[in-house]
């Protein structure tokens, strides 16, 4: 399964709008187009004009849509406008806290701090789990990753594994993953559209046949793949797995449920997730609303999941939000008021 790596436009707002479609089939079109508006990035003043550039990338197999990254080695690039052709990490280290919050780069440094994805599985996909930041770089490794998932409209039957379901040890772990009853010991979801899974590192998951996400992580492409179902590559070969990585990896206690439970609400924001990664709120619009960012030292992202609304920043700048589309907000902006009918998520540090 490959991944598309988005390119970023550069504005008031960092906008990518992604016209994007189920992968139904082996071929997939993303279609992308960027726009720049407004007086700059950050409160700095030089003049952009609107320009739209549109383009088509064609590729097989793709499952994987990063919308906005600072993996090294796939680091979203700006589009066009002044910063043109810089990467986001570049972006970073010059914009330092005007683009992601002081404290946040204080942490970070010029490393963009949040990885966002869009995922659409057509087969099952590898149980995987990954490390906290202690034992990441107990292993040489820069940090861990915690995650969550939101489900976006996936197939009726689409089922995810998260977490535990059974209280094993280190050894029977991987003697289950040997005698190939790992699946056993992991809950198994059914999962329909509007469904969050929190995925602290340690937490044991994979993303089943059917389900199309939009996933939040700490920028990290650090993975321990557990079990792969016995599949081989073109070469007949079976994946790699990473079983004493991993054995040290998870967490191996058991909770009841591992689904975020929440109560949708209209026109207001939503708590999905709150870490010390990123916090994540869900809102579902039918009249205009105004957010309030002037205490939040952060930048924000918008992601799109249904609809279509208009976003005005409080300099006067605007922008569309479409489902498929994310948007990176400077952190210094104050306010975003949101017009129309439109579902996204919302996410900071």
């Amino acid at each position: 399964m490959q991944k598309k790596v988005a390119k970023l436009a550069v504005s008031s707002f960092f906008s990518l709008n992604l016209q994007r479609l189920r992968i139904n089939t082996e071929k997939m079109v993303f279609k992308y187009d960027f726009l720049i508006i407004g007086a700059g990035v950050a409160g700095m003043s030089y003049a952009l004009k609107v320009a739209r550039a549109p383009l088509n990338v064609q590729q097989e197999n793709v499952g994987e849509s990063w919308e906005i990254s600072g993996v090294p080695g796939n680091e979203t690039v700006v589009a066009n406008g002044e910063y043109a052709g810089k990467k986001l990490n570049e972006l970073v280290h010059e914009l330092k806290g005007k683009l992601v919050g002081e404290a946040n780069y204080q942490r970070f440094g010029d490393e963009f701090p949040l990885l966002i994805k869009f995922i659409d599985a057509r087969q099952d996909l590898s149980i995987q789990v990954h490390p906290t930041d202690e034992i990441a770089k107990r292993q040489g490794k820069e940090r861990g990753k915690t995650e969550m998932w939101y489900l976006l409209p996936s197939d009726a039957d689409a089922t995810l594994l998260c977490g535990l379901k059974q209280q094993i040890t280190p050894t029977q772990y991987a003697e289950m993953v040997e005698n190939d009853t790992i699946c056993d010991a992991i809950s198994r979801y059914d999962v329909k559209e509007g469904d969050c899974f929190f995925l602290p590192a340690g937490r044991i998951h994979a993303i089943g046949t059917g389900c199309f996400l939009a996933e939040i992580q700490q920028t990290s492409d650090v993975t321990y793949r557990i079990y792969d179902f016995k599949r081989k590559d073109k070469n007949g070969n079976y994946r790699e797995l990473h079983t004493k990585q991993a054995a040290e990896c998870i967490n191996y206690n058991v909770e009841s449920n591992y689904r975020t439970e929440y109560t949708p609400q209209k026109n207001q924001g939503v708590s999905l997730v709150q870490c010390p990664y990123f916090n994540t709120a869900v809102y579902d619009l039918d009249e205009p609303m105004t957010i309030d960012y002037s205490e939040l030292d952060s930048f924000v992202i918008l992601i799109g999941l249904k609809g279509e609304g208009t976003i005005t920043d409080n300099e006067g700048n605007t922008t569309t939000l479409r489902a498929g589309e994310s948007i990176l907000v400077p952190a210094t902006t104050e306010t975003l008021k949101v017009e129309g009918n439109v579902k996204f998520l919302e996410t900071y540090v």
